[in-house]
């Protein structure tokens, strides 16, 4: 019977399904590629953010930074000018994806081929540069090319084009969570039987003043002007808010199918997805984490898993004083204290809607390599966050599922359960 009818009914749950990760394409401040940003999690630990000219005078203005990636040099200059950089970030990580699964463009079923893109803002840095345009030297000048360069799709649009693919082409936008629920999508595609192959994550560059004294406002980002590579501190007692940051982490997924007739290396699998909506604030998360657990608990039903399977999550964890607390509670409450949790935004900032989509590629790697990065910067540990935060350096740990959180502004929650191939 329907809700209008006074009663709900769950249907039955699929079969599990596990989609085949065979590549891994990552553009971030702590590295480019994914051997680099690797190095850069759970080695090097020395992040690349600080001051940034866009952002004098504002409250925190500073940045986290790709600065180990030309795009022009990887794209060509006419390419590049045709995309805004968020675009070009997705792009450079999209070819290191494809190439890392020992894929061809060239020679694959491009119509069986799926790209899933997610971005909170889309190309923002070109809307505000021909805001301006537009302001101070009238209509004239505002550029023909403002659609295609600020649009949320600009990501997925640039891939498509780039990699040749004619199969379904989709952008995500809930906002922080964006790029989870873009894996996730990407998920139901495979198992759906829509493509045999579909390049997802996330893509972000969002350094503009627009963007960050509007945060500032709200309070969400840290102000430690002083010393901005201790400013991102998840988890701990001093925390003060987020520090944004760009990037681009994509996934090639496969049906499992497609990808051993193929014979490929598969690094991991994405086996459960979930998703849910607060309904509570337009900023602030649930206050008892109600919605991510539930997007969790579905994950791992769609596993076919139970919450003693998972040995690793890597949260959200954004830096600020209620999220952290509220994540770590429910994870605490769904998990126990078992897991070995972390957060990589204190070495890559918070990239926004690309943050699902890079967390969950360097959750795929700590799978591989049984170990679990640092939360860097995790120097008193708040009292009453009730988990098993990895601190200071890398750890070593025999596990065979892990978890990618997220939450975005909104209300919008998505978890991933990937395992070991």
């Amino acid at each position: 019977m329907s809700a209008a009818g006074g009663r709900s009914y769950r249907r039955a749950p699929l079969a599990p399904f596990a989609a085949a990760v065979t590549g891994v394409g990552l553009v971030t401040a702590a590295g480019t590629g994914a051997d680099a940003a690797w190095h850069g999690v759970t080695e090097n630990l020395v992040p690349a953010v600080g001051p940034r000219p866009e952002l004098d005078g504002l409250p925190c203005d500073f940045f986290y930074s790709v600065t180990d990636c030309d795009p022009a040099a990887v794209l060509g200059v006419a390419a590049q000018r045709l995309m805004d950089r968020f675009a070009q970030l997705a792009v450079v990580a999209a070819r290191e994806a494809v190439a890392d699964a020992g894929l061809d463009p060239a020679v694959w079923d491009s119509g069986r081929v799926g790209v899933v893109i997610g971005s909170a803002h889309g190309g923002l840095p070109f809307y505000d540069e021909q805001h301006a345009a537009l302001a101070g030297r009238g209509p004239r000048r505002v550029s023909p090319k403002l659609a295609p360069l600020s649009v949320v799709n600009g990501a997925a649009s640039s891939v498509s084009l780039d990699l040749g693919v004619h199969g379904p082409s989709q952008a995500v936008s809930t906002a922080c969570s964006s790029g989870t629920v873009a894996i996730g999508t990407a998920h139901q595609m495979l198992r759906s039987g829509a493509c045999d192959i579909v390049v997802a994550g996330g893509a972000e560059s969002t350094c503009t003043r627009l963007l960050i004294a509007s945060a500032c406002s709200l309070k969400a980002v840290s102000t430690r002007r002083e010393d901005p590579a201790s400013a991102c501190r998840p988890f701990d007692t001093h925390r003060d808010g987020f520090v944004v940051g760009e990037g681009a982490g994509l996934i090639v997924l496969e049906h499992p199918d497609h990808a051993r007739a193929r014979g490929a290396t598969v690094r991991a699998l994405v086996s459960g997805y979930g998703a849910s909506s607060d309904a509570h604030s337009a900023v602030a998360p649930d206050p008892e984490g109600l919605g991510i657990e539930r997007a969790l608990r579905t994950a791992l039903a769609d596993a076919g898993l139970s919450p003693a399977d998972v040995g690793h999550v890597n949260a959200h964890g954004t830096s600020t004083l209620s999220n952290d607390l509220i994540e770590a509670t429910m994870l605490r409450r769904v998990l126990g204290e078992s897991p070995l949790v972390t957060s990589t935004k204190a070495m890559t900032g918070h990239t926004l809607g690309a943050a699902g989509g890079i967390e969950t590629a360097l959750t795929v790697l700590a799978l591989q390599h049984q170990r679990v990065p640092p939360t860097v910067n995790l120097d008193a540990p708040d009292p009453q966050i009730p988990i098993d935060v990895v601190a200071k350096e890398a750890r070593g740990a025999s596990f065979d599922c892990a978890v990618k959180t997220s939450l975005g502004f909104g209300g919008h929650n998505a978890a991933l359960v990937l395992t070991r191939a």
